[in-house]
């Protein structure tokens, strides 16, 4: 199990004053007194920080990172007669090249005795991920201040957030190595044999009969872990034998990587393959419709798609996507007998413009329980969770 307080010890946030985003000589100087509960008191000491500064940029939807060193201390130390100011000083960088007022911003002090300063546009889905997973309830005119760090674990919808921000979730199932060496050997199993080894892991404990949207976020959580300690010991032996040259090395580290990548959609369409059988319920999965279209699951059948009298209702189709974006876009091409189409995804807090896109173009957003926590009510509204498609998918027979 892995918590948020394994990565952090406290956080302070608010949107960001004129003062604030404007810098004076190339330099920034933002907080309050209220930072001693997170970074304690500098004294008449000038305490420096390594931070990470991240802006979430709207325009290139690329996360802007970049590295450099902060002071921690009072500027009125050389005042007597006036009480103390604490402040954290920074040089311009790219990141803080392109605050604005009106950003939210959120400084998280690390228990490796790192800050994290994280940028993000006011009202945007990266101010609702920092939010979410911080549980920023306030962040006005004054620094909000958070002393306390979550010890739960970290939910299915917070470990991608984490990641999102660069920090690699130290999260795995070596306990169980052993047992998945001993099934697999050194090296990665197809996606189906490495699903079914990480569901029955947890064996009765997680029941899809039970609660299917449970299930599936346990189930990708397992599989997570199991991964990281297989992949551990594998890196391990391939860096022990060394490399030839730089190519060879390079050619490794990409395919690494690539694995990372390309494993968690066919996680997720192999847990939600299992929530189906569970719950009887008829489907095909990769059937072909039109051309070369191929939905991830049809139901009930591609013959029942064939049939020049089906309609929809009761043909539906679902798509698996683990992050959507603008890949939601390719579902519209997908069974055109079928208007309204499901999409299943693991997206955290999508705008809500993209969300009324999506509506307008009849995509119906399926997610699990803790992913639907960080879209603002309105859009939480209009979501549907996986028990719900179940009875739309296979009607008055699932479970």
């Amino acid at each position: 199990m892995t918590s948020l307080s394994k990565y952090f010890t406290g956080t302070a946030s608010k949107y960001l004053s004129k003062v604030d985003a404007t810098a004076k000589s190339n330099q920034h100087e933002i907080g309050s007194n209220k930072f001693t509960a997170i970074l304690g008191d500098p004294g008449s000491e000038k305490r420096r920080f390594n931070a990470t500064f991240l802006y979430f940029n709207p325009s290139t939807e690329q996360l802007d990172v970049c590295t450099g060193e902060v002071t921690y201390y009072d500027t009125r130390l050389n005042q007597p007669h006036r009480a103390a100011e604490y402040r954290l000083y920074y040089r311009d960088n790219a990141v803080t090249e392109q605050m604005q007022e009106g950003d939210f911003c959120l400084v998280g002090a690390r228990t490796t005795g790192d800050l994290l300063i994280a940028v993000a546009p006011p009202g945007s889905e990266h101010e609702r991920r920092l939010r979410y997973l911080f549980d920023v309830k306030d962040a006005k005119g004054l620094w909000a201040v958070g002393d306390e760090v979550s010890t739960a674990e970290l939910d299915l919808a917070s470990r991608g957030i984490l990641e999102a921000l660069g920090i690699e979730i130290e999260d795995t199932a070596d306990e169980l190595l052993d047992r998945l060496i001993a099934a697999f050997g050194m090296s990665f199993p197809p996606t189906k044999e490495f699903s079914a080894f990480a569901r029955k892991s947890l064996g009765v404990n997680v029941s899809a009969d039970v609660d299917p949207d449970l299930a599936l976020e346990e189930w990708m959580k397992q599989e997570e872990r199991l991964f990281r300690s297989l992949e551990k010991a594998i890196v391990e032996v391939r860096l022990e034998k060394g490399f030839t040259e730089v190519d060879e090395f390079v050619s490794f580290s990409l395919s690494v990587q690539n694995r990372r990548k390309s494993r968690v959609g066919h996680a997720l369409e192999n847990h939600l393959e299992a929530v189906f059988k569970a719950h009887l319920v008829p489907y095909e999965r990769g059937a072909k419709t039109e051309g070369n279209s191929k939905p991830d699951f049809l139901f009930p059948s591609s013959a029942a798609y064939r049939d020049p009298a089906s309609v929809s209702p009761p043909l539906q189709m679902l798509a698996a996507k683990s992050t959507c974006k603008d890949r939601w876009r390719q579902v519209l091409a997908e069974a055109a007998k079928i208007p309204r189409k499901h999409l299943f995804t693991l997206e955290t807090a999508i705008s809500e413009n993209q969300t009324d896109e999506m509506n307008a173009h009849s995509i119906q957003l399926v997610v699990p329980p803790s992913v639907a926590r960080t879209y603002t009510s309105n859009q939480q509204a209009t979501l549907m969770n996986l028990r719900q498609f179940l009875v739309v998918a296979n009607p008055g027979k699932s479970k």
